[in-house]
């Protein structure tokens, strides 16, 4: 696992701890992508913002070995804001143990002999060599959601019932459309939107509609309704190349606030920086719970999903405060866990 120079300007400083690392999507290897174990390590509420890393706008989620930082006690208001990070208290010169500065900033790329684009090396890229396999049915991951904090028994019973509802209805038996409709039917019930899984409205290999709102950071905007998003991707679920994701399905509906408009990703399978040909949206505090995701349950790396503009609608500034989306345990306690044994709250980097 890479320590990489985005992470510089968090030492020094104290975190609370937002979740146990102990599994991570794997989206380096080819689809279906799989969950990977990890050992000793957590995520803190920091984010990398890809200045080492051509200006990646992706936001990932940064994981934290446990040798890179230190339990501490005490008052557990003296903590830093979530993303809080200024010049680097860290000294750059080599030490009998480390390595220097300048190695860290040398290690996030690689150039091409020919010319070409460099290849970046990130956490993300380089997940199938820090992470080993972890198999979907592993019961004792489950066990490890919920003795850690990460996710509350609610939610994990909520998660199991979908994936077998689901894979029920996938089994080939002719239960399948009766299933879905029973569920489209009956969702207002427990409050919910259609199947997560409903596919899109315009068949595959016909163009799908655009919308431009030119959204900026700050704005308030109102995730349309289900239905409505539907009519906007193809039977595939997507929208001029973008997945309409299931993960996506429980913020219809909502209103939130725009975060930043995203032009340019390092794609985690070939290292290499992807120039969007339209810009796409990322939503404060709405990140990716893995609710309905397969073979990746519940991983706990709360990546940002990107929404196209025409999924979206501007919300008056005078409105209503956005909907809190931020990820709690079962009814809604805060899930801030700690390291084993719950024996550390905070940690400082």
């Amino acid at each position: 696992m890479p320590f990489m120079p985005e992470m510089l300007c968090f030492c020094g400083h104290r975190f609370q701890v937002y979740k146990r690392a102990h599994k991570t999507c794997d989206y380096v290897t080819p689809y279906p992508h799989h969950t990977r174990r990890l050992e000793g390590t957590v995520h803190l509420e920091t984010r990398c913002d890809g200045e080492a890393h051509g200006g990646c706008q992706a936001a990932c989620l940064i994981y934290w070995k446990h040798a890179w930082l230190k339990p501490i006690s005490g008052n557990p208001s003296k903590v830093d804001a979530p993303g809080s990070g200024t010049s680097p208290k860290w000294v750059g010169a080599a030490s009998s143990t480390g390595c220097s500065e300048s190695e860290i900033w040398a290690h996030t790329h690689l150039f091409d002999p020919n010319g070409g684009t460099p290849t970046y090396v990130c956490q993300a890229t380089q997940i199938p060599h820090a992470t080993k396999p972890l198999a979907w049915w592993d019961v004792r991951q489950y066990l490890e959601d919920y003795w850690s904090g990460n996710v509350g028994l609610r939610r994990i019973f909520n998660a199991l019932t979908y994936s077998t509802y689901y894979n029920l209805s996938q089994a080939g038996i002719g239960f399948g459309p009766v299933m879905r409709w029973f569920y489209d039917k009956f969702h207002p019930v427990w409050g919910g939107t259609l199947f997560p899984r409903t596919p899109g409205l315009i068949p595959e290999g016909k163009p799908t509609p655009s919308r431009t709102l030119n959204l900026q950071p700050g704005e308030l905007v109102r995730v349309k309704p289900h239905e409505e998003i539907l009519k906007t991707v193809d039977s595939s679920n997507r929208n001029r190349g973008m997945y309409w994701d299931a993960e996506l399905v429980p913020y219809c509906g909502k209103t939130y606030r725009v975060l930043k408009r995203v032009s340019k990703l390092i794609i985690e399978q070939t290292g290499k920086m992807q120039e969007m040909k339209n810009p796409c949206i990322i939503l404060d505090t709405v990140v990716c719970q893995a609710r309905y995701s397969p073979c990746r349950m519940l991983c706990p790396k709360s990546m940002y999903p990107y929404w196209r503009e025409i999924w979206l609608e501007r919300v008056e500034a005078n409105a209503t405060d956005p909907s809190g989306a931020k990820e709690t345990g079962d009814g809604g306690d805060v899930v801030l866990t700690s390291l084993k044994a719950r024996s550390v709250s905070r940690a400082r980097t």
